[in-house]
C-alpha cells in the first residue's frame, strides 16, 4: 500500500491511525528511509498515540529505548543504524516478543526481525512531501495494514 503525505500534520495523523490499529497487539514495525525522511518524527507521534507520557527521542547512540504504553505494555524504539556490519545476535527477540517495537534502519538487523512485521519505507520528496510504502509480511501485520486501506 502506498500513501502520499504532504505535511507534518499528515505524518502525525498517519502515525496516530496506525497506533490505534496496533494497540493491544504484539507487533514489530520497521521504518526505513534516508536520513531526514521523518522516521523519528513518525515514531514520536506513534508512541504518543499509544499513550507514552515521556519524551521519545532518537536512540541512535543507545540503540534501544523502552517506554510504557497507556495499557502498561512496553513500547520499544530501536535505531539499528550503528549496528551496520555487526553479525552477532544481540538478543532483541525479547523486545519483539512483547508489546510494540519500532525499528529504524531495520535493514542492518534484517535477520533478527520477526517474519510477521509491518514494513514502512519513507521516501523524502520536496519540502514536507513524503511517499510512504506500507507492507504487512504475515497474518497479523497484513490484517492491520488491510485496515489502513
Amino acid at each position: 500500500m502506498i500513501r502520499k503525505i504532504h505535511s507534518l500534520e499528515e505524518t502525525q495523523a498517519f502515525a496516530q491511525e496506525l497506533a490505534g490499529l496496533c494497540k493491544d497487539t504484539i507487533i514489530t514495525i520497521t521504518l526505513d528511509g534516508d536520513l531526514g525522511a521523518g522516521k523519528t518524527t513518525w515514531t514520536q507521534s506513534f508512541g504518543k498515540a499509544l499513550g507514552v507520557k515521556t519524551v521519545i527521542n532518537s536512540p541512535t547512540f543507545t540503540i534501544l529505548k523502552s517506554y510504557k504504553q497507556a495499557n502498561g505494555q512496553p513500547f520499544h524504539h530501536m535505531d539499528a543504524y550503528r549496528l551496520e556490519s555487526m553479525s552477532q545476535d544481540l538478543g532483541f527477540e525479547d523486545c519483539f516478543d512483547e508489546g510494540i517495537t519500532v525499528v529504524e534502519w531495520a535493514d542492518f538487523i534484517r535477520d533478527q526481525i520477526p517474519e510477521d512485521h509491518i514494513s514502512i519505507r519513507i521516501e523524502e520528496g520536496i519540502d514536507e512531501n513524503r511517499t510512504v510504502e506500507i507492507e504487512g509480511t504475515g497474518p497479523v501485520s497484513k490484517q492491520i495494514v488491510g485496515e489502513l486501506e
